[in-house]
């Protein structure tokens, strides 16, 4: 760990103060704070390069060489954009993969059924499609019972209808779990469909912050879905 780095673990999702990540020459997070709230859904948006998934993976204690304090729940899970199942093992047992003792297969069909995959429990990773891969890998996340989730694009692989249909499911197992969830995404939609703050990177830091008031379930043509899509994409530099 870098010197300079202050980390704690707390019950708090996460809390970020001062934070930078340097890589060679190049800043990409400078001095940036954040803070997520418990059961808060947050989205993350900016261009390629900007820091986002940069940030995630500090958060994840996946990158260690910063400055700056951030605190964590201890109880964290991560999905990335890709699965990253092993093909040697069976779905159920990629599943509870690193979880303490021995691996309990109850504890991962419970997880399978609840992303609808109760079906595939036994089957070998080769075998999924993706977006059945993209579900394992959120039954994985959530059989760590995390107080955040942290999704890095999970989505941006599957084709248009897999990835309504996983949009739908993350949304419904945020509401059951409650959670703390930061999607990493560069769709603008999604983060209006999904969440219920956004944020916009510049620079380095958050250039933009908005709690969405928005009605539940949310439809594109609603006036103020319009209203702040158009405004996000103006703050992305999208006329």
């Amino acid at each position: 760990m870098a010197a300079g780095v202050q980390r704690e673990v707390t019950t708090k999702p996460a809390a970020v103060r001062g934070l930078s990540r340097s890589f060679g020459e190049r800043t990409v997070l400078r001095e940036l704070d954040l803070d997520i709230e418990p059961g808060q859904f947050v989205a993350l948006l900016g261009p390629s390069g900007c820091g986002k998934s940069t940030l995630l993976r500090i958060l994840a204690d996946l990158d260690q060489e910063v400055t700056g304090a951030v605190e964590v729940a201890e109880r964290r899970a991560v999905a990335f954009q890709s699965p990253r199942l092993m093909p040697w093992k069976r779905v159920w047992h990629n599943v509870v993969l690193g979880l303490p003792g021995r691996p309990d297969k109850q504890r991962a069909v419970a997880a399978l059924e609840e992303v609808g995959l109760g079906h595939r429990v036994d089957v070998w990773p080769k075998a999924l499609s993706g977006g059945e891969a993209q579900r394992t890998s959120l039954a994985r996340a959530l059989v760590r019972e995390p107080d955040l989730l942290l999704l890095d694009e999970p989505f941006s692989a599957l084709d248009a209808l897999t990835r309504l249909k996983a949009q739908q499911l993350v949304g419904e197992l945020w509401q059951r779990h409650g959670c703390a969830i930061l999607l990493v995404t560069h769709d603008v939609e999604e983060a209006l469909l999904l969440a219920d703050r956004v944020l916009v990177m510049h620079e380095g830091r958050i250039g933009y912050d908005q709690v969405l008031n928005l009605p539940r379930p949310r439809e594109v043509g609603d006036p103020g879905f319009v209203a702040m899509r158009a405004e996000l994409l103006a703050r992305l530099g999208v006329e």
